[in-house]
């Protein structure tokens, strides 16, 4: 069949696919970040795409009877359901909802056709959920959110490592040679995180910090550096501003009025901090443990502090990265999915930008709508009234967003619920027209990884026979609601063009890419501002984004006092296990994943399992301020006492976002997946003897 990248994560590893008459198999193949590595989830990939539940053709389902149509019947019939509902509310009472695994083609598309075919303002997509928090703290600092600062290549050549709230060996397996190659050299690597994941088995020091603790531990470490003097004082003076009150704001955050708050000792602290400012090349990494929170946004702030007084970014080869969880979750924030933004990571408010935009569209300037609702924000417009229809594309968000109850009830009460999708999942089957969505190994076009370099994926399959690729039906729902002129694409690279014309001059520039170059090649960083434009592998390397080109050190976080550990709530986080990706519709599709992690669980320190009375295996039940579940344990000493774990990658019954109270970031939007309080008791029934899982 061909070489291809992985569905999954942003690592987008190489696969070459072969198919023969029983199954479609994968290895790893050379090239890309992957550099010829591939995990489990990427060499099992390509099973999904034969799974006998996959949707195969457009679907009506009225009243619980569910039956097949023909794409004309079906896009005629999605179209004037949302022609009804624009005639009779306005165009803002449609919400359009994307996800990160489109290519950047689709993902432009999907923004272009919510602002010009729809005309709503309300367009988002799931990454509101993962990457929000590193987005608005990037933008606010750096003047530009990139994912990392510098190529992966660069992290293997550093002497220290942070990584905040990260399990990279489970969420993203192959960027672990990065931190194996560091480590062989003698590079120092810390890992901060409740749980003693893989990731923490591999680091030299592992700060298995009390929940919520990181951003008085980052302001600790900063207060360290910068009251002994150990700060880049050439670096600081020259390439920021804000160090004098940042300075001021740290007088009060010392090593031992944060021990309380994370659990870590002084003495830690401040040979952490001293050993790190004394290291000549540093990295510094943060995910979605200390981003997915209310004070999300401000704990990314310090750990930018703590790689800018330090003089790392920009630096080769150090840096800075928040690391991109899905699959696109870079290119797809980057061209107008957001409810704030428009393509080129240009402000949907900045006049200059909606002028460049309305152009590149031809359309009318005040046509355009402005700034709109994110994603959950949709979800609760829908239980007032505000949006009566809602058009999904490759996403689940009935079992992704938090409070998942409520947000399946709103999606009850919608006048038109249209998903595209490759299976059944929560949301298709409330869904009032479904459309069958093309594999990843069925649709060409071009991903942008965790590093911003842009790729070429090409079709190494022929669609099934009544499949369409996402782009094709965006274009006959937009020749349907009126607006076939703007939407008249012959190919993803014809797409590509566009997108490339609407971008230039933008933050993400990719007016310089030429499409068939990254055909042949294994891709270009953006920005990349003109034809010949090597690209920018190193964006920070001369100035930042920002307006006098300084990066901005933060003055954040409100130092509390903290009651001691025992008499805490228990605190439930949530996250990945290496098998599964996001809520699980492609990879609990696929056998040997599914055998190896069949069901969700609690994961549970043992001497806590021991003070419920409960059993390995005995199932307990978990109530939140907004719901409640029942899960299996397993006992594990890999966590903090008081501290419990349940993977993400399951729906209905088993879905942990049922116990999530939306509480969302008030910058970000971001809803608090990692720091919920709740409590636990036995239910009926037996178990085994408690044994410790390693």
């Amino acid at each position: 069949m061909g070489v291809v990248q992985c569905s999954f994560c942003s690592m987008q590893c190489s696969i070459d696919v072969s198919e023969n008459p029983k199954n479609i198999t994968a290895r790893a193949h050379p090239g890309s970040a992957g550099r010829g590595k591939a995990c489990s989830k990427g060499i099992h990939a390509p099973e999904h795409a034969n799974h006998p539940e996959r949707i195969l053709c457009p679907l009506l389902c009225d009243k619980g009877r569910v039956r097949e149509m023909t794409w004309d019947e079906a896009l005629d019939k999605a179209s004037s359901m949302i022609k009804q509902v624009i005639d009779q509310y306005g165009p803002q009472a449609v919400g359009v909802y994307g996800g990160g695994s489109l290519t950047n083609e689709a993902a432009y598309l999907l923004g272009k056709f919510a602002r010009v075919a729809i005309q709503t303002p309300n367009v988002d997509y799931n990454g509101r959920y993962c990457m929000s928090s590193a987005a608005s703290a990037q933008n606010m600092v750096l003047g530009l959110d990139r994912g990392l600062t510098a190529p992966l290549s660069d992290i293997s050549r550093c002497s220290w490592i942070w990584v905040f709230g990260s399990n990279l060996a489970e969420c993203q397996p192959t960027f672990m040679q990065y931190l194996l190659e560091a480590k062989a050299q003698g590079a120092t690597i810390v890992v901060v995180d409740p749980r003693r994941t893989r990731t923490a088995d591999l680091a030299t020091y592992h700060l298995a910090i009390r929940p919520g603790g990181d951003l008085a531990l980052v302001n600790a470490l900063c207060r360290e550096i910068i009251y002994n003097g150990w700060f880049d004082k050439d670096y600081v003076k020259s390439r920021t501003s804000g160090f004098d009150e940042l300075a001021r704001h740290l007088e009060w955050w010392t090593a031992d009025a944060v021990e309380a708050i994370t659990g870590i000792s002084p003495q830690c602290i401040r040979e952490l901090a001293r050993a790190f400012a004394q290291t000549p090349t540093a990295f510094v990494l943060t995910a979605r443990g200390v981003e997915q929170r209310q004070d999300g946004v401000e704990t990314v702030m310090g750990c930018l502090n703590l790689a800018l007084i330090t003089g790392r970014i920009g630096n080769e080869p150090s840096g800075f990265g928040c690391v991109t969880g899905q699959m696109n979750g870079q290119g797809v924030r980057e061209h107008g999915l957001k409810a704030d933004q428009l393509p080129g990571y240009r402000l949907i408010e900045d006049p200059v930008a909606r002028e460049h935009i309305a152009r590149v569209w031809n359309v009318d300037i005040e046509d355009l709508p402005n700034r709109g609702l994110t994603a959950y924000e949709m979800f609760e417009a829908i239980h007032r009234g505000e949006i009566r229809a809602l058009f999904v594309m490759a996403s689940n968000p009935v079992a992704s967003s938090p409070h998942a109850v409520r947000v399946r009830e709103a999606f009850e009460k919608l006048d038109a619920l249209i998903v595209v999708d490759l299976f059944p999942t929560d949301t298709t089957r409330l869904a009032h027209v479904v459309l069958p969505a093309a594999s990843f190994l069925e649709q060409e076009g071009t991903l942008t990884n965790l590093e911003g370099r842009v790729t070429h994926r090409p079709r190494v399959r022929d669609l099934p026979k009544n499949v369409l690729e996402d782009w094709r039906i965006l274009c006959e729902l937009a020749r349907r609601l009126g607006a076939a002129n703007r939407f008249s694409y012959s190919s993803p690279a014809d797409i590509f063009a566009e997108l490339a014309r609407a971008s230039a001059g933008g933050k993400a520039d990719y007016s310089g890419i030429d499409y068939s170059t990254l055909q042949s090649s294994e891709g270009v960083y953006w920005p990349c501002p003109s034809r010949g434009h090597p690209g920018s592998p190193r964006p920070f390397s001369e100035r930042f984004f920002t307006p006098d080109g300084r990066a901005r050190l933060t003055s954040v976080g409100v130092m509390e006092a903290c009651t001691a550990e025992h008499e805490q709530p228990w605190i439930l986080t949530t996250g990945r296990v290496v098998e599964h990706y996001l809520t699980g519709v492609q990879t609990r599709r696929t056998s040997r994943l599914t055998e190896r992690v069949p069901h969700a669980y609690l994961e549970i320190h043992p001497e806590d399992a021991e003070e419920l009375g409960a059993a390995n295996g005995e199932r307990v039940r978990i109530v939140s301020a907004v719901g409640s579940l029942e899960l299996p344990i397993r006992c594990s000493p890999r966590l903090r006492r008081r501290t419990v774990f349940v993977p993400m990658h399951w729906e209905g019954a088993e879905n942990v976002n049922r116990l999530v109270p939306p509480l969302l970031h008030n910058i970000s939007k971001i809803p608090n997946f990692k720091l919920i309080p709740v409590t636990i008791m036995r239910s009926e029934g037996d178990g085994e003897r408690c044994q410790n899982v390693d």
